[in-house]
């Protein structure tokens, strides 16, 4: 894998996730003015990316966000959100045209903006053909309600499908240095149609910030003994490389995906605005071609 990394485009790659943003359906003992101060943190640090979605709160996180927008240039960020639940049939998941259509314009009231950047597809459903779903988001893209086209959680055969007239801009779906199965099954098929990559869960639950050890094993049974032990001793070299940057673990990490090339874009989460300055403070790091691919190499074979 190549090392790419051009600085004046890192600070582009740097976004955040936000469904502990009024995520209250989803994590316990949230409370709204963290959403309020995790935004406002996001947006004063120059993050680039504002990544929600309709199921973080049923809503509440787009509208926490909507109200602090409300105060920034809206040209000097972008907001990518998803929707798939259908909340007037029991959250079934729904991509229909018609349902898509009035997603969109419920997010745009929520956000309390005239366009979002990139408008996902949540999860797929079961019946609707997915060319059809994207093609019905391309209308909206036509005129000017969002920028781009997303799928998220779909399948390779799902996204070659929901791309059949090259009108799909972004994937987002699941990917770490632990769990790098999208580099085989769907990172060709992206680049050779110029489709983005944006990775949630880029710190897997919080097992890539290093505050686990050997002990701590049971918790993660997806993966095997020998697995486990292997990732403690690939988070020892990235602890050493971190001490080079005078950095910790978890900013390491976020650093070697910002300097992949195959990612358009890097959305770790934050439960308070401590958490949002931790993240930004990545940017101050710069992997050097040895360091990249030390840590390429010793997460090899996940």
């Amino acid at each position: 894998m190549s090392h790419n990394q051009k600085e004046s485009n890192k600070a582009l790659k740097l976004g955040i996730g936000t469904n502990k943003v009024g995520g209250h359906n989803l994590f316990e003992g949230l409370q709204d003015e963290d959403g309020f101060d995790i935004v406002r943190e996001a947006l004063d640090s120059k993050v680039q990316m504002i990544d929600t979605a309709y199921m973080y709160g049923l809503g509440r996180s787009e509208e926490i966000i909507g109200e602090v927008l409300k105060k920034y240039p809206r040209s000097s960020f972008k907001i990518a959100t998803k929707a798939a639940q259908d909340p007037e049939n029991d959250l079934k998941i729904n991509n229909t045209p018609t349902f898509l259509k009035k997603a969109v314009d419920d997010a745009l009231a929520r956000l309390q903006t005239d366009y979002i950047d990139i408008f996902y597809i949540h999860f797929p459903d079961e019946n609707t053909p997915k060319d059809e779903a994207v093609a019905a988001l391309n209308d909206l893209k036509k005129s000017g309600k969002i920028r781009a086209v997303g799928v998220s959680n779909f399948s390779l055969e799902q996204i070659k499908e929901a791309n059949k007239n090259g009108q799909v801009d972004y994937v987002e779906d699941a990917y770490s240095l632990v769990h790098r199965e999208a580099e085989n099954k769907l990172w060709p098929y992206l680049q050779e149609n110029h489709i983005g990559f944006v990775p949630y869960f880029p710190l897997a639950s919080g097992l890539l910030t290093g505050k686990y050890s050997l002990a701590d094993a049971d918790k993660f049974d997806q993966f095997t003994k020998e697995q486990f032990e292997t990732i403690i001793s690939a988070l020892k070299l990235v602890e050493k490389i971190s001490e080079n940057h005078n950095a910790s673990i978890s900013q390491t990490i976020l650093a070697w995906y910002i300097a992949n090339p195959s990612i358009s874009a890097v959305i770790p989460g934050a439960r308070n605005a401590s958490q949002v300055t931790n993240n930004v403070a990545t940017l101050n790091i710069d992997l050097t071609e040895t360091e990249y691919q030390q840590i390429d190499t010793a997460f090899e074979n996940f």
